[in-house]
């Protein structure tokens, strides 16, 4: 016959009956590391042609399109988003193979955040 005890005092703490602390552990998930991609101006790419792949590829409405455009054209280069690495190695593989298919220079690059 087997016995299951009912409650706490029916157990016995003799040799057989192991007690301890449950822990239980807490995995952190760190978020991934982020990537900035950028655009860079050169003397060459027309400025549509920029607005045009900064809407097709990045989802930007125009106006902002045009405004990032516009710190490329004066500053040299601008962030156009941050992204885990995957999106932002494919962004910029996207964009490069476009400006290349359409003949123009442009660049697009990536570096940690």
């Amino acid at each position: 016959m087997t016995y299951f005890p009912t409650s706490m005092s029916d157990k016995t703490d003799g040799p057989g009956n192991d007690t301890g602390i449950l822990t239980k552990t807490k995995t952190r998930t760190q978020r991934p590391p982020m990537y900035k991609v950028m655009l860079l101006n050169d003397d060459y790419t027309p400025m549509e042609f920029v607005v045009h792949v900064l809407e097709r590829f990045f989802g930007l409405n125009h106006a902002q399109a045009f405004d990032i455009m516009l710190t490329v054209h004066k500053k040299g280069l601008a962030v156009v988003g941050v992204y885990s690495f995957e999106v932002a190695e494919t962004k910029v593989a996207q964009v490069m193979d476009f400006s290349r298919r359409h003949q123009h220079p442009l660049q697009c690059t990536m570096e940690k955040e």
